[in-house]
């Protein structure tokens, strides 16, 4: 008889010992196929799998084979290689954050547009949180969700965006929530279980981040992916922690510039005011947080 975990999904002999830590409970696949695949919805299909190097690696190959659908999530309940911006590694004790990659094909929006859908997925990740797990939660420009421990900001979650060849975009979604202090890969991360979550229950986390998901990519892509029209430039900017602040971008080629973080572009760009008096637009590259707002 094949061993089964507590979401009815197959697991190795001689592995019980993987569901034994009661506070990490594995995500029921059958409730939240339940709750989130509707017709006409968004999402077409939730897979989970107990352990990967990458979501977003295996949904960008199963959209190159013609095997995933657009609105496929992809859930991993442990990544070994999971992957940030500029290839930085996430790696997260089993069963203790939300680690999955959704297949999005806009082809109502321009591919000029594209560049939107990170920020997007950041709006939406913050406003699923705020709902399900009642935590502050604030974005740091491009792709860095922060929250509050003990009075510091730290990084609890990451969203990185890849092409998934000629028609569509893999974004996965990286979240600590359970971490504990003692298995914070750096100092400065955090978990949404140190910002003092009142839930950390990831079935319900995870339902709400996808429906707040499907909710604001519906907005844009009706839009034609037009950031004002459509709300999503206005709700960035509300609710970005850079914006204010002076910050050190470290860019391509090894180039940086220091400046007042003013606003976003149309692009989704980060302009920053130099004390010499220059716009500068960002577009990619790595922000330091030199000041509190």
């Amino acid at each position: 008889m094949t061993p089964r975990d507590a979401a009815g999904n197959p697991g190795a002999a001689g592995d019980s010992g993987r569901w034994s830590d009661l506070d990490r409970p594995p995500l029921n696949a059958v409730a939240l196929r339940r709750g989130l695949v509707q017709e006409g919805g968004l999402w077409t299909g939730i897979d989970i799998v107990p352990r990967t190097g990458s979501t977003n690696s295996d949904l960008v190959a199963l959209a190159a084979a013609g095997k995933a659908d657009e609105g496929t999530v992809l859930v991993a309940e442990e990544q070994t290689s999971g992957r940030g911006r500029l290839d930085r590694r996430w790696t997260a004790p089993p069963r203790s954050g939300l680690f999955f990659s959704v297949l999005l094909r806009p082809a109502e929006v321009p591919v000029a547009r594209w560049g939107w859908l990170p920020l997007l997925t950041g709006v939406a990740v913050a406003t699923g949180l705020s709902r399900a797990a009642g935590v502050d939660t604030a974005l740091k420009w491009p792709n860095d969700l922060l929250v509050t421990v003990g009075g510091e900001e730290r990084k609890a979650g990451g969203i990185l965006a890849e092409r998934a060849g000629a028609d569509g975009v893999v974004v996965g979604v990286g979240i600590n929530v359970t971490l504990r202090a003692e298995e914070l890969p750096v100092p400065q991360a955090g978990s949404l279980a140190l910002a003092g979550a009142v839930s950390t229950d990831r079935d319900p986390l995870l339902r709400g981040v996808l429906r707040a998901l499907e909710e604001w990519y519906g907005r844009w892509r009706a839009a034609g992916g037009d950031p004002f029209v459509s709300g999503l430039q206005e709700a960035y900017t509300a609710g970005c922690a850079t914006l204010g602040r002076t910050v050190r971008a470290e860019l391509p080629g090894e180039r940086s510039v220091v400046g007042e973080a003013v606003a976003l572009d149309g692009d989704g760009r980060l302009i920053l005011a130099t004390e010499e008096g220059v716009r500068e637009p960002v577009g990619a590259g790595d922000i330091v947080h030199l000041r509190p707002a």
